[in-house]
């Protein structure tokens, strides 16, 4: 890989607009930056706006440690109805709610009763997979059908906090902190069963992946100007997960992490996370959070795993 390549390996935010996918997104990256190699740490539907992290080249590997953390959303869900997508741009399902909304204080009581650890189901037109198919795809076949489209399985997730931010009309605008794998969408549904008038998400806004916010966001119209504008927005491999532990290794543990080896306290240098009877050494089996592994010229080398034995091994390489 070229050094020029190399320069532009890391994350790039991406606040992105209502109406490309995801995909789409990534696809004009790739063009912007003659890089194949970009991915995206979670998907935002077409008619959501916000925090899209992309990963560029060897941070393709980091994906599954940048995707765990928390998100956050401003979204609006409109009372009144429900949709087959759950969004305003599906079919309503039924007719609409007839009789007064329910007050302030019936909706934050319902919205409480979502805060904790639960089991939520997709959205029948959502990415996840059923037998190996995306669940839209299976859903459009069952609504050409006339069928109505199933939601896949129930899964875990997680909220950690809903505010109700404002209530005008049929309006209910929200600010949500949540784990990976939480539906809005969903939850606009589900409110609006609770609640039993019906509901739809009206509006998405994600503002914060991770350790990402939209402070760190860069517009797609600036991203995709030039190259060298979209290369200066990218945040280097050095500059990723800096909220995990590091430890710094010497000449040696460098090529022991290349081969994929296990590194013990003689190859390291320092650590910002010191534990007694171990200075400057994050080994052993005080936890199993993952490490960053870096060389002596703060390069990131990979991620690294505790492990019993008092070592630490090499779980990501990046070559």
């Amino acid at each position: 890989m070229t050094d020029d390549r190399r320069a532009t390996e890391g994350v790039l935010v991406v606040d992105k607009p209502v109406g490309p996918t995801s995909h789409d997104v990534v696809a004009m990256m790739r063009r912007t930056l003659g890089e194949r190699r970009i991915g995206h740490t979670g998907t935002l539907d077409p008619a959501a706006s916000g925090v899209l992290v992309l990963v560029i080249g060897r941070a393709t590997r980091l994906v599954r440690f940048l995707a765990v953390d928390r998100k956050a959303y401003d979204a609006v869900v409109h009372l009144g109805v429900s949709t087959d997508t759950y969004d305003a741009q599906g079919e309503p399902l039924g007719e609409p709610h007839q009789g007064p909304l329910p007050s302030r204080a019936e909706v934050e009581a319902a919205l409480a009763s979502f805060v904790g650890t639960m089991l939520q189901r997709p959205p029948a037109f959502s990415a996840k997979k059923i037998g190996g198919e995306r669940s839209y795809a299976v859903a459009r076949r069952q609504v050409a059908s006339g069928v109505q489209p199933e939601p896949p399985a129930a899964v875990a997730v997680s909220v950690h906090e809903i505010a109700l931010v404002g209530y005008t009309d049929a309006a209910v605008s929200l600010r949500i902190a949540c784990s990976d794998g939480f539906y809005v969408r969903s939850l606009a549904f589900d409110l609006g069963e609770r609640l039993g008038t019906g509901a739809h998400l009206a509006s998405l806004r994600r503002t914060r992946s991770g350790e990402f916010s939209l402070g760190d966001a860069h517009s797609l119209e600036a991203l995709t100007s030039s190259r060298e504008a979209a290369r200066k927005a990218v945040t280097p491999l050095s500059g990723v997960l800096t909220g995990l532990p590091a430890i710094t290794v010497t000449a040696d543990g460098v090529r022991l992490i290349e081969h994929g080896r296990d590194v013990g306290p003689d190859a390291c240098i320092e650590a910002t996370e010191r534990r007694p009877g171990r200075p400057g050494f994050v080994g052993g089996t005080g936890g199993s959070q993952p490490i960053r592994l870096l060389g002596p010229d703060g390069a990131l080398l990979g991620i690294g795993s505790p492990t019993a034995s008092g070592l630490l091994h090499p779980s990501v390489v990046l070559k």
